[in-house]
């Protein structure tokens, strides 16, 4: 690999290292469990009021996301995109600091500001992803991808040691427990933790190949017809197709996973906040790894076996989780989950990459962050749903194995080299 290509690799990856430690401190462990506890006015409010966030940020990014991967392909260079997704990401992310327990506001402010960081979050992960053809060799897409997210995973896991002696009851450097600061201050961390890291990315990252100059400013019809003409232009590859609507499906059970996992744990097993970031830590270093391991083995078997087998393990720990009759089963469920969480996702993205023609990278990766966003309330409201009916959350956790069952169900229709194929063609 020459060394410009190299440069280019390293900072593609460098990103998913900066970016993980808002999904992983703020939506899954760390924030959202911070809600429910000391914001929302009591435990089982703020797991609705939550799924609600996240059900309104799945909206947003369903409608935004296809409009800007049409922009990108366009003549707009992808990378100012992301940089300006990036940019708001981190300011909305500081911004929750500011947001304390029972001020005016509180829960309608730190829901509003949550959903605009993870909307700038998600739109971001639509020009980030449509590098990856770009930057990896073709026989090594997954490797690459199961890279990034092995070095995503230890970047949210470095992320969470450095908060854990920040929100205990002695927080290190003196910073003051007065109305949650040491727990509020883990946000300005994630902030300047994406800010920093992301640099080489932002600044090296160009898109150079297939880009097609813009004539003219576009305008919202044109922007409607080019995304007709983009369903148009998926619809001409099925098994792309298809993937992206099983992906629709098994994400949302992802999703629900993502943004109750520290909720679930800090709830139906009391643990301390503190506790809920020593399993993330626990569950990070499990993702890491199985990304790691897995990216050889994508490019060796393909991605739609990947996927098909993490969703079976998926489904027979998520079902762990919800019958564990005590914390260390919780942790084993929690782990074992952890590992095949992370080459699921990458497995996804390559296999994207491997069914993307090379002239509608941006186009196809908008629809990918479509296909995950758009039903990806449902399974959030569902399991709020379900709890509030039941008054028992183990049940509600279960609906998460709906998602995986009928996706994989949907995932076996797809025919791989049939489609990579096709996207060769163009």
């Amino acid at each position: 690999m020459k060394n410009g290509n190299r440069r280019l690799m390293f900072a593609w990856v460098g990103y998913d290292w900066a970016n993980s430690a808002f999904t992983t401190l703020v939506v899954t462990f760390v924030y959202g469990a911070y809600f429910s506890q000391a914001i929302a006015p009591d435990e089982v409010a703020g797991m609705a009021l939550w799924s609600r966030a996240v059900a309104i940020s799945g909206i947003c990014i369903a409608f935004l996301a296809p409009v800007l991967g049409v922009l990108a392909d366009r003549g707009e260079t992808r990378h100012r995109y992301l940089i300006a997704a990036t940019l708001l990401c981190v300011a909305a992310t500081a911004a929750l600091t500011l947001i304390k327990p029972g001020q005016p506001h509180a829960v309608f402010l730190a829901l509003a500001i949550f959903i605009i960081a993870n909307v700038a979050f998600e739109i971001g992960a639509v020009f980030y992803n449509a590098f990856l053809p770009d930057v990896a060799p073709v026989g090594n897409i997954g490797r690459i991808s199961g890279l990034g997210w092995g070095v995503g995973y230890l970047g949210g896991l470095t992320c969470l040691v450095m908060v854990l002696p920040l929100i205990g009851d002695a927080p290190l450097f003196g910073i003051s427990t007065t109305a949650g600061f040491n727990y509020r201050v883990s946000n300005l961390l994630v902030a300047l933790w994406f800010l920093v890291f992301s640099i080489p990315a932002l600044v090296l990252l160009r898109t150079t190949r297939f880009r097609q100059p813009a004539t003219r400013s576009a305008t919202t019809t044109d922007l409607l017809d080019n995304l007709r003409q983009t369903f148009h232009k998926i619809s001409a590859h099925p098994d792309a197709l298809r993937f992206l609507i099983a992906r629709l499906v098994y994400n949302d059970g992802m999703v629900t996973i993502f943004a109750f996992g520290g909720i679930y744990a800090a709830s139906t097993f009391h643990l301390s906040l503190s506790e809920v970031v020593q399993f993330g830590i626990a569950i990070n270093v499990a993702a890491g790894i199985g990304a790691w391991v897995a990216g050889p083995l994508d490019d060796e078997f393909g991605g739609k076996t990947m996927i098909l087998a993490t969703l079976v393990a998926l489904i027979c720990f998520t079902l762990l989780a919800a019958v564990a009759p005590n914390e260390a089963w919780l942790w084993v469920a929690g782990v074992g989950i952890g590992v095949f969480v992370g080459p699921n996702q990458a497995a996804s993205r390559s296999l994207l990459g491997r069914f993307a023609p090379a002239s509608r990278q941006s186009e196809f990766f908008g629809f990918f962050a479509f296909s995950g966003k758009i039903t990806a309330f449902l399974g959030p409201l569902l399991l709020g749903l379900v709890t509030q009916w039941t008054g028992e959350q183990r049940i509600g956790i279960t609906t998460v194995l709906v998602f995986f069952v009928v996706g994989g169900i949907l995932l076996s229709t797809v025919d791989e080299k049939r489609g990579i194929a096709l996207a060769k063609r163009g």
